[in-house]
């Protein structure tokens, strides 16, 4: 055609006109992590802090994960299992105590600590009770960084580990009642219950907050009567309101506890975490109680609240005083490992994804202020108050360090 310039007849290649497959983006932020979960069982501790299913979605995000062998068995999660899931299997604890991040539900003791390379993060439970001065020296002087599950806290200043966690100990402690009542464990004998024309057993609580909720959740729905002792009115206002139905109160006041106690079949101490009690049940009292009595102390991690407790663990977990069982275990929540495990980890997990995300666990405790709460050590200087102030040494602010690092 005149004037114009002639079309060229340009051929594509026919793989050109193909659709292609989308490409996902790859994330090139954040950091892996290597995390190691060493056997809790020296310690008569039966929960593991991640489940297969745990370990399975962080090694889809690159993570490592070295699992000491048999660490899951008491909570009924096999070698096996962890493998399949992406997990590294190893032998000797040693070669878990060199990862990045370490976790584990009991704290560590002295002969642990000296295993640590230094320079790590450990999250792990504080038990005060488990420390002693050596064990946070030792600690402070490898250097790592020690986060508390009793500490931790969200965004909006909740407890998670501390709330699940009591729930589980609520619930549990019914059962414990029930059992050391029984003649399997020569107990009286006693029903933890209540049956047409007989007077129901009783339970008295000493506390409100949410192990003292679902230890009289479980309790009330099995016919027991229920007194609960607080120092707050408002307290047990708001515990009935939880409830959903009145029951027996009282304040502190020495002649109806002594009256409670003395009727009393079984007694559960469920006072505030993360604090020591601030009341205590007196020896005299405790001599009061009638003979084979149940004393569950679940605050025995902080101290207890009967002054009669002594710390027992799962292998031997009662011994008797003035004829009254005690029942003193920290870790009650490991008599149901399994569920305990998964609760666990349903909280870490998006906590660990963060922690890879954000560029590692010092940008995490940076922009994390609930997390940053759990920390107790920081790159091996002491950041909690309460224990500084339990084993005499000096405490700084994190918030102040923060600027340094």
């Amino acid at each position: 055609m005149a004037g114009k310039e002639k079309q060229k007849n340009i051929s594509l290649p026919k793989t050109m006109l193909l659709p292609k497959e989308e490409m996902l983006e790859i994330k090139t932020k954040g950091q892996k992590i290597k995390i190691g979960i060493p056997s809790d069982h020296s310690k008569v501790e039966h929960r593991v802090p991640l489940t297969p299913q745990a370990v399975e979605l962080l090694a889809s995000y690159g993570h490592e994960i070295l699992l000491e062998s048999n660490a899951g068995n008491s909570a009924s999660y096999l070698d096996e299992t962890y493998r399949e899931a992406g997990a590294v299997i190893v032998e000797k604890k040693e070669e878990v105590f060199q990862c990045d991040i370490i976790l584990r539900i009991s704290p560590f003791d002295c002969d642990e600590i000296d295993m640590l390379r230094g320079n790590q993060t450990i999250i792990s439970s504080m038990q005060m009770q488990a420390h002693c001065s050596d064990s946070i020296q030792k600690l402070m002087k490898k250097k790592v960084t020690t986060i508390a599950y009793e500490y931790m806290q969200d965004e909006t200043g909740f407890f998670p580990v501390v709330h699940q966690m009591s729930q589980i100990s609520g619930i549990v402690s019914t059962t414990i009642a029930s059992e050391f009542m029984s003649k399997s464990r020569k107990g009286k004998g006693v029903l933890f219950g209540d049956v047409t024309g007989i007077t129901p057993a009783e339970l008295v609580i000493i506390g409100s907050g949410t192990a003292a909720e679902f230890a009289a959740r479980g309790a009330l729905g099995l016919g027991v009567m229920v007194k609960v002792f607080d120092s707050s009115v408002q307290d047990l206002s708001n515990l009935e309101e939880r409830l959903g139905q009145r029951i027996f109160t009282s304040v502190f006041y020495p002649k109806v506890l002594k009256k409670a106690l003395v009727s009393a079949d079984a007694v559960i101490g469920a006072m505030s975490f993360n604090v020591r009690p601030k009341f205590k049940v007196s020896e005299e009292m405790v001599q009061t109680m009638k003979d084979g009595t149940v004393l569950i102390d679940l605050n025995i991690s902080q101290g207890g609240c009967f002054e009669t407790s002594e710390c027992t663990d799962l292998n031997k977990p009662t011994f008797i005083k003035h004829g009254v069982v005690h029942y003193c275990v920290p870790n009650i929540p490991s008599l149901v490992a399994r569920t305990a495990s998964i609760s666990m980890s349903n909280i870490l997990i998006p906590i660990l994804l963060a922690i890879g995300d954000s560029g590692g666990v010092d940008n995490y405790i940076k922009n994390s202020r609930g997390f940053r709460n759990g920390v107790y050590i920081y790159h091996g200087i002491l950041t909690n108050h309460d224990v500084g102030n339990e084993f005499n040494i000096p405490a700084k602010d994190i918030d102040l360090l923060l600027a340094v690092f």
